[in-house]
């Protein structure tokens, strides 16, 4: 199935919207650290507050909303995976570690080969 892809042009309000979320993000962390000594409850509040109204006013924003399409999208093909069941997961996860444990001897193997051939038989060095 394929799909046409618009582009859409980004408006000076979206631009704004983007900005304005920007500037309360900002804000909220510059309220959290100036709250310090009126306590934990205001400080935290006003850094809530300040990021739950950045989301809302960049949710409105078309950015915001091609990143709640995108995210429905995704959540859909999650949907489609076809998982394995608890035995196939079981049984790839043996192959891997029977393979690791094989490449594991393999590789000791070789390399105590190499050591014997260069130190023991070229080089004359007995350990």
């Amino acid at each position: 199935m394929a799909t046409t892809q618009v582009e859409t042009v980004t408006t000076g309000a979206d631009k704004a919207k983007v900005a304005a979320a920007i500037a309360l993000v900002i804000a909220a962390l510059v309220g959290f650290y100036l709250l310090g000594k009126q306590g934990q409850v205001a400080q935290w509040g006003a850094l809530v507050v300040g990021l739950v109204a950045a989301a809302g006013v960049f949710f409105t924003s078309e950015p915001g909303k091609e990143l709640i399409a995108f995210g429905r999208d995704s959540a859909k093909e999650v949907k489609k995976v076809v998982w394995p069941t608890r035995k196939e997961a079981i049984q790839m996860t043996a192959y891997v570690f029977g393979f690791v444990v094989i490449m594991a001897i393999f590789l000791w193997l070789t390399d105590k080969t190499l050591e014997w051939v260069f130190y023991d038989l070229i080089l004359g060095w007995k350990k």
